[in-house]
């Protein structure tokens, strides 16, 4: 099994940005194993503090944040940094090639039950015409992404990654402390028969989206021939890797109820990073009507609807909302 490194090597990719992702990987190896010591580390329960989505952070999502800011101002590899735990864009370097956003722990109510969480990253270059501390540093679309990854906490440390090239999964190996190779190619089937979506917001959906759940759920019987299975993790990061590993179609659409704010995934960290993924293996990533990685940003925090996996029914899903 090959390194990643030396893949990284092999594929191209510029020094000094294969040593921003070692930086990145290195602080996610220590978040892998805080999870791993579980309530052996007291990294269990909440804060009494809410980030700037309103969202009560648990301890672990504040551990992870600073781990990975640390490491990165460290780095001298980053002019500027966004986090979903931070209120405004961190600037570190001002000569630094790159700029990173990153959700540094995609998941947070599966923490306490031991179920799959992850850190979901970007790396875009840094604009030469903005101050480092500006969050306009980040006002590009996502296919201007030079890497896009996550790491799964799961029974094993897993990383998905994509420098521009194919998308590709490692494995940490932790007898020696390295990420291995281990799917040199990921592609994601045309075709699927399995859904990702959250059931309990099914009447605050438009009424296209909810006619297009209602034929899946009708099976041989209905419109579409044939049986989907569902699947829901809570944790984007969770329910993508199934898609990415064996196809499907992950689905959050606007909450017609909330007009102000109908969105609930980010776009910088959430949404561009897991479309570059996608993309890369084949798959389609669009919001309710246009495509993912094409949306010019307005802030660092702004949220879109997702709809994103298997190629043929994702052009499906957005045929019944046209």
């Amino acid at each position: 099994m090959k390194r990643l490194i030396p893949r990284l090597e092999q594929d191209n990719v510029e020094i000094e940005l294969i040593l921003l992702i070692k930086t990145i990987l290195t602080a996610c190896k220590e978040i892998s194993f805080r999870v791993g010591q579980g309530a052996l580390s007291n990294v269990l329960g909440s804060t009494l503090d809410e980030n700037i989505q309103g969202e009560t952070q648990k301890k672990l999502d504040v551990i992870s944040n600073q781990l990975l800011k640390d490491m990165l101002l460290e780095s001298g590899k980053v002019r500027t940094i966004a986090s979903e735990e931070e209120d405004y864009v961190v600037a570190a370097t001002d000569d630094a090639p790159y700029i990173v956003a990153f959700d540094p722990l995609d998941g947070s109510s599966n923490i306490d039950i031991n179920g799959q969480i992850g850190t979901i990253f970007t790396i875009y270059r840094a604009n030469n015409e903005v101050p480092a501390e500006s969050e306009l540093q980040f006002a590009q679309p996502g296919s201007e992404q030079v890497c896009a990854g996550y790491v799964l906490y799961g029974p094993s440390t897993m990383l998905a990654l994509t420098t521009g090239g194919p998308s590709r999964l490692y494995t940490l190996d932790k007898t020696q402390g390295c990420f291995l190779l281990t799917t040199e190619t990921l592609t994601i089937a045309a075709e699927t028969a399995e859904f990702s979506l959250n059931m309990a917001n099914f009447h605050q959906w438009s009424s296209g989206f909810s006619h297009y759940v209602n034929d899946l759920l009708l099976g041989e019987n209905g419109v579409r021939g044939k049986k989907f299975n569902m699947r829901w993790n809570g944790a984007m990061v969770g329910d993508m890797h199934r898609v990415l590993s064996r196809g499907g179609i992950f689905c959050y659409p606007n909450d017609e109820s909330k007009p102000a704010q109908p969105a609930k995934l980010r776009l910088l960290y959430e949404a561009n990073p897991l479309a570059m993924l996608v993309e890369n293996a084949h798959g389609k990533a669009y919001t309710e009507h246009e495509r993912i990685l094409s949306i010019q940003p307005t802030h660092i925090h702004q949220r879109v609807a997702v709809i994103m996996g298997s190629a043929n029914e994702v052009d499906t899903c957005l045929a019944y909302l046209k």
